[in-house]
């Protein structure tokens, strides 16, 4: 029988510009290959065919997505090997530094044409200067949007009843974890679900929580106390020795948007726009924050306000997502001078060489 599949992205596009939460993801693992090479080379192809050859072979994958580009991943782990094959190439620069972890250097440009690459060099700087403008924009974009979402959440900082959020907190964190715990340290991985990508706003929150038996879904607006909540229950289930799956939002990192708790078979997450999702099975749960802490009305009081910022919000939204789009543009003209001078035999025979060395360990 086929492995699963888990779907998220180690990285984002954030409003505090490219965010990576590669090194939580790597902990654990003992051999890390790392692709190192320009765009175009066929990295995301070979980890694909890498992941598809051992999930054939009975392996549980995970599926590390690229941000900047829809089609593309960035990166494999298969957990029970304890082994990964990442995109080592920039913005994701892997710095590995984690104890007892052997990194393996992967150059793909053995299987390009060096010097026929020369004749290209000038354009080729050229695009990569334009590359980097239009994510500096996207981000810029994003920091905007940012601002205006800090807008938006203190109307309901504003009308919230403190006391009654903590409430929520507290009888959750009884409800979940009483009585429950383990004599371990627990394990934190850090991630996102999510990502503003060139096409938009993209989550996998469906495929991550597919095989859960309980789901609860937070219902509330900005400045509702969502991810505060969400940090007092990952810090609960630590101290207790639970292991913990926690999923940041992709546009601010420094907020949390999902709890996955595998030991105890349920998530918890935030589900608004953008990644608004109505249950779908008998077991699976709402918490209204708005309706449980919010003062009756606010929502009406403030309604031409609120249209205002929304408006704003969503334009420079549009905006960051439009630079995205144009820098995946450029980056498949500058993918099409490294492809013109690839040769596949070579990247087919690299990816047997990982796949041999991978079998080994086995």
């Amino acid at each position: 029988m086929p492995g699963k599949v888990l779907n998220y992205f180690a990285e984002g596009n954030t409003a505090k510009g490219f965010y990576s939460l590669y090194e939580s993801n790597l902990q654990g693992l003992d051999r890390i290959y790392i692709l190192k090479g320009g765009p175009g080379l066929g990295k995301s192809s070979l980890m694909k065919n890498i992941a598809r050859e051992w999930r054939e072979k009975g392996y549980d994958i995970e599926v590390l997505h690229c941000s900047r580009d829809n089609d593309s991943i960035d990166g494999i782990i298969i957990p029970k090997l304890k082994v990964a094959v990442v995109n080592g190439n920039e913005p994701n620069t892997i710095e590995v530094k984690l104890p007892g972890i052997i990194e393996k250097y992967i150059d793909m440009g053995e299987a390009l044409d060096a010097e026929l690459l020369k004749e290209h060099k000038n354009d080729m700087m050229e695009l990569k200067i334009k590359i980097e403008e239009a994510y500096r924009l996207a981000s810029s974009k994003f920091q905007n949007a940012l601002k205006i979402h800090d807008e938006w959440e203190k109307i309901y900082i504003a009308n919230m009843d403190f006391s009654k959020a903590n409430a929520v907190t507290e009888e959750l964190v009884e409800r979940f974890f009483d009585g429950k715990g383990f004599e371990k340290r627990a394990v934190i991985k850090h991630r996102f679900f999510g990502a503003a990508t060139p096409k938009g706003a993209v989550d996998y929150i469906p495929s991550i929580t597919e095989d859960l038996d309980k789901r609860y879904f937070i219902k509330g607006r900005p400045g509702t106390g969502k991810s505060s909540m969400l940090k007092k229950l990952a810090a609960a289930a630590e101290e207790r020795g639970i292991d913990v799956e926690v999923y940041h939002c992709g546009f601010d990192p420094d907020s949390i948007d999902m709890l996955l708790f595998r030991e105890l078979d349920f998530a918890i997450f935030d589900s608004t726009s953008p990644h608004e999702y109505y249950p779908g099975r008998e077991s699976d749960e709402v918490i209204d924050m708005y309706e449980l802490s919010v003062t009756p009305g606010t929502d009406e009081k403030y309604e031409a306000e609120l249209k205002d910022i929304i408006k704003r919000y969503k334009k420079r939204v549009r905006e960051g997502t439009a630079a995205l789009a144009e820098g995946q543009t450029i980056n498949e003209k500058l993918e099409e001078f490294y492809g013109s001078t690839v040769d596949f035999g070579k990247v087919d025979a690299i990816k047997e060489r990982i796949s041999k060395s991978i079998a080994d360990m086995v």
